[in-house]
């Protein structure tokens, strides 16, 4: 008597994978790869196979709303963009940046957060990005094709968004808040284009860009590290917390860590970050006296 074939299972969804683990699952996920609009002609040259491409930056994955940069689009726009790029509510996704940076990660972490916002369970991050998958040495093609158009319906998530307003409740109740800028921007010493003001929100904890990966490369940071950095700046590691940074790019590194690395599923990202915040003079803010101005 013939022996049926086990069937195929679907892999763990594990929130960082590395290339080998990739690399095993490849025919059961889908490779979002979203290299910056830079380095389009390097997706055409090399990327990881059957990779989808769609590159962060503006449109469609960042817009601007109400006079706000950097906002979250609307939710039938990307459900166009992601059906539009073959992928459905069923597939895994696995998103991929180059591996440079701190800050580049932050590409990755801000469209998973954006996915989770939608509602999409499968989801994953390349560990160390495409930089990771070369020096380990598998394989990688060369060119595009168009994908297979897919459906996608999203189940939106609004208790993964903080607004201005949540933020005016969470200094009012002491919740914590976490600006995920650099040092600098936190105590008022630089300040990004589109904020209006210097420094901070008020009552904010700077957690900076660059604690969340090893080396301030594009490898995330484990949980013990990511641990001891809320414990040293004395954010609970449980409950919840909104993060924020200037136009919730960076922010997102935050949120990534502590709702996937420290499980803390209370965790929020403020979209509109300083952007909107800094805009309104009535909203309190701190380290507003640039100490460099004469």
């Amino acid at each position: 008597m013939l022996a049926c074939a086990a069937p195929e299972t679907s892999p763990e969804v594990r929130p960082l994978v590395d290339s080998t683990w990739l690399d095993t699952h490849l025919d059961a996920v889908v490779v979002l790869d979203i290299r910056r609009p830079q380095a389009d002609p390097a997706f055409a040259v090399g990327h990881i196979p059957g990779s989808v491409h769609s590159p962060y930056g503006g449109d469609p994955w960042r817009v601007t709303r109400d006079g706000v940069p950097g906002m979250m689009p609307p939710i039938d726009g990307l459900e166009l963009m992601l059906g539009g790029l073959g992928i459905s509510n069923q597939d895994h996704v696995v998103i991929v940046t180059m591996g440079e940076s701190a800050a580049e990660l932050g590409s990755a972490t801000r469209v998973y957060w954006q996915l989770k916002v939608l509602g999409h369970e499968k989801l994953s991050i390349l560990n160390g990005g495409y930089r990771a998958w070369q020096a380990s040495a598998y394989s990688v093609e060369s060119g595009s094709s168009a994908p297979t158009p897919a459906t996608y319906r999203a189940d939106y998530r609004p208790q993964l968004v903080a607004s201005a307003e949540d933020v005016s409740a969470a200094i009012a109740a002491r919740t914590p808040l976490i600006d995920a800028r650099s040092a600098s921007y936190y105590v008022g010493e630089r300040k990004s284009r589109v904020a209006a003001r210097y420094g901070t929100i008020t009552g904010a904890s700077n957690l900076p860009t660059e604690s969340y990966t090893v080396g301030g490369g594009g490898t995330f940071i484990d949980r013990s590290t990511a641990a001891s950095l809320w414990n040293e700046a004395g954010i609970p590691i449980a409950g919840e917390q909104i993060s924020f940074c200037n136009t919730g790019h960076l922010a997102s590194l935050a949120w990534f860590a502590a709702y996937e690395v420290l499980g803390n599923k209370e965790a929020r990202l403020y979209d509109g970050s300083l952007a909107e915040w800094s805009a309104d003079p009535a909203r309190p803010m701190e380290n507003t006296e640039n100490p460099n101005r004469s």
